[in-house]
């Protein structure tokens, strides 16, 4: 797929729009799950993959196909297939690259639902899960077995929000002829893209920032068709490489397990979808600058015992925001009170934050982890996932700064 000439900010509005029916500037909702073909013969032809086009929505749809477009051209080129939910997204990505034997390398502080992927079903499968501190190189390197087949970081990690060095694990991988798959869901294709970071494959939750409005569920992974799947490693691409080169990835996942597993997204998401695109630059923006005024206010408050946002001035990952993304740090933030009671007291108090279980809304969302998507881990799992008892985690919206402060002030002031 080519290249777009074009800024950021112009490819999310303009990026791979193809005018509809009567000169349609909005990408057509095709509400269909199947599609009819004039011969038998033409049938055959897309079964077999000597002709494209759609045959069954599972497989392909031309709204789907539209969202798939734009996020590659967004990446800088490559290929993309959307799905269901972002869980949709990795777990069909593994299930094409691992094979029963084989292990994943993967940070230790990930979103809770990767991680119970990794430690509790793959495992099901004879697929193991090594996790590693993902500020730690040498600690990768050495985690490094013959067994190996995959590397797996957050950008940012969600909810403790460390920042690894995506370009040199990249590299590392690169080095043990291992491909390196990231999730950019907290910091979306605005803030950095594939290119960029130099990542084979990416997977993000398009239900977050590229939605932004909370309104649908979705994933999408990018094969950036950069890593050579023609290695002893990898077997089962040898069928796809010798017609697909280097995107046996895309080719297997959409022949083999995003069409046998049946994660494929629905039309009216992929509508919604791309219609949040055209909005992310500016609501990357806003949520960025948003978040950082909280974590300032955050900062100073007599109540908070200590805030975690990767763009503070102080925050030891400053440095790595700044090289990989910017400076800008995205909208997450978590800050720590007193104790759980006290963060439950908080949360309960607040009027325009919303207590559920997401992030990347326009809204601005809170949820206590530990209690919720980190409940099922250890104390000791819990902390190495930034999910203590005393934290709260903020996705912070696009409201007004000075009111999303004041919720929070208002919250934290009050002595019943």
């Amino acid at each position: 797929m080519s290249k777009n000439p074009y800024q950021i900010e112009t490819q999310l509005v303009h990026g791979g729009l193809e005018s509809g029916p009567g000169g349609a500037t909005a990408v057509p909702i095709v509400q269909s799950s199947s599609f009819a073909k004039p011969t038998a013969e033409e049938l055959e032809n897309l079964f077999r993959g000597r002709a494209a086009g759609p045959v069954y929505t599972r497989m392909g749809n031309p709204t789907t196909g539209a969202l798939e477009k734009r996020l590659a051209l967004l990446e800088g080129g490559g290929s993309a297939i959307a799905t269901a939910s972002g869980m949709a997204a990795i777990s069909t990505a593994a299930l094409t690259i691992l094979r029963a034997g084989d292990e994943i390398l993967s940070s230790s502080s990930l979103f809770g639902g990767t991680y119970s992927l990794f430690r509790d079903t793959l495992p099901q499968y004879g697929i193991s899960a090594r996790f590693v501190d993902p500020l730690d190189l040498d600690g990768f390197r050495k985690a490094i077995t013959d067994r190996t087949r995959l590397l797996f970081v957050e950008t940012i990690g969600n909810p403790k929000l460390d920042v690894p060095d995506v370009p040199a694990l990249a590299q590392l991988a690169h080095d043990a002829g291992l491909p390196l798959m990231i999730d950019t869901t907290v910091t979306s294709p605005v803030l950095a893209t594939g290119v960029s970071l130099g990542a084979d494959l990416l997977a993000y939750s398009t239900s977050k920032y590229i939605n932004g409005t909370g309104t649908t569920i979705g994933g999408a992974i990018i094969d950036r068709g950069v890593f050579d799947w023609n290695s002893p490693a990898f077997p089962h691409f040898a069928p796809f490489h010798q017609t697909f080169r280097n995107f046996a990835f895309t080719a297997q996942a959409r022949k083999r397990v995003h069409r046998d597993l049946g994660g494929c997204a629905a039309p009216f998401n992929s509508f919604l979808l791309t219609e949040g695109l055209q909005t992310l630059a500016l609501r990357m923006d806003r949520h960025c600058s948003n978040a950082l005024a909280l974590a300032r206010f955050l900062q100073d408050h007599p109540r908070v015992a200590r805030v975690n946002y990767p763009g503070l001035e102080d925050s030891p990952h400053r440095a790595m925001i700044t090289r990989l993304y910017g400076g800008r740090a995205s909208g997450l933030l978590t800050f720590s009170v007193a104790d759980k009671a006290a963060a439950f007291r908080i949360i309960n108090r607040l009027k325009l934050a919303k207590n559920l279980t997401s992030i990347g809304d326009a809204k601005t969302l809170v949820i206590h982890p530990a209690s919720t998507i980190c409940a099922d881990y250890s104390d000791e799992e819990k902390a190495r996932l930034g999910a203590t008892d005393d934290t709260i985690r903020v996705s912070v919206g696009i409201e007004n700064a000075r009111d999303i402060v004041e919720d929070f002030r208002q919250a934290l002031d009050r002595q019943d």
